[in-house]
C-alpha cells in the first residue's frame, strides 16, 4: 500500500472486468483501489489491461495530491464515451503514473470476478453485519409513533450509524405514502422508499426498504428502516441522539 496525505493506493485481489456497449473495456487480475474520496474506493487499471482506445480530450484535472490529469474519451468498436477515463502521467504518486481510472456511471457494466456490481467498487475494509434482535425499537415523527417492535433487524455498515429494520407489519401502514425514489448500495442492492405523512406534514422519503437485496443482505429483505438522522428512534426507551452523516 502506498499513501501521500489522505490519498491510500494498493492492489486489489479481485478480477475486475468493465464493458461498454457490450464490448471489453478493461480486464485486470490487479486493480489499484485508490482512495480519491473519503467514502470508497475508485478502481484503476494498469494501462495494458485497458482494451478500448483511449484519445486525449485536451482537458485536464488538478489535484493537490495526485497531480495533473489528462482526461480521455474512450472507444470500442461499437461505443464511444466522451470525457470517460483520466490518467496522471505526471503524478507525484508514482504508482499512479502507468495507471488508467474510468468514470463509473460511464461504463455499462462492471464486474468483480463473475458477479456484477453497482454504484462503486466495494470498500475491502468496509463490513456489514445483520443481527437479530429483541431489544424494543420504536419510531416517532414530530411526536407519533410510526413504527415499533421488539423484533427488529440491526444492520452494522462501518462509518455508519446502526440502522434498525423493522418488519412490515411492524410500521402504521396508513401513514406510508408511495415515492418513485430508489437508490442503490453495492452491498445492499437496490432500494425503494415511502414518504411519511404525520400531522399533514408529508416527510419526503423517511423510509426505506430493499425488496430483492443482494445475497449477503438477504436479512433485511422487505424490511423497512427510517433514518436516525431525521426522526427520532427509541431503543429500549432511550432516545438516541441524531447522528451526523452524509444523510443528515
Amino acid at each position: 500500500m502506498a499513501d501521500r496525505g489522505r490519498v491510500r493506493v494498493e492492489t486489489g485481489q479481485k478480477r475486475v472486468r468493465v464493458y461498454m456497449g457490450g464490448d471489453l473495456v478493461a480486464d485486470t487480475a490487479a486493480p489499484r483501489l485508490v482512495w480519491e474520496k473519503p467514502y470508497y474506493p475508485t478502481y484503476f487499471f494498469p494501462a495494458d489491461d485497458v482494451l478500448a482506445s483511449l484519445t486525449p480530450t485536451g482537458e485536464t484535472i488538478s489535484s493537490p495530491s495526485r497531480g495533473e490529469a489528462e482526461v480521455l474519451t474512450v472507444s470500442t468498436a461499437s461505443a464511444k464515451a466522451e470525457a470517460a477515463a483520466y490518467r496522471y502521467p505526471d503524478s507525484p504518486i508514482e504508482e499512479l503514473r502507468d495507471l488508467v481510472a474510468l468514470r463509473w456511471s460511464e461504463m455499462d457494466a462492471w464486474f468483480e470476478e463473475g458477479e456484477q456490481v453497482y454504484v462503486h467498487p466495494r470498500d475491502p475494509y468496509k463490513r456489514v453485519d445483520i443481527l437479530s434482535s429483541s431489544k424494543h425499537v420504536r419510531v416517532e415523527i414530530d411526536g407519533v409513533t410510526v413504527a415499533e417492535t421488539t423484533s427488529p433487524k440491526l444492520l452494522f455498515e462501518t462509518g455508519l450509524p446502526v440502522r434498525y429494520y423493522i418488519p412490515p407489519l411492524d410500521v402504521r401502514r396508513e401513514v406510508l405514502r408511495p415515492s418513485d425514489s430508489h437508490t442503490e448500495c453495492p452491498y445492499k442492492g437496490v432500494a425503494s422508499y415511502h414518504s411519511v405523512e404525520v400531522n399533514g406534514t408529508l416527510y419526503q422519503d423517511a423510509a426505506w426498504y430493499y425488496p430483492f437485496p443482494i445475497e449477503e443482505s438477504q436479512r433485511i429483505a422487505g424490511l423497512y428502516a427510517f433514518y436516525n438522522e431525521k426522526v427520532d428512534i427509541y431503543v429500549d426507551g432511550v432516545k438516541l441522539e441524531r447522528p451526523r452523516t452524509v444523510f443528515s
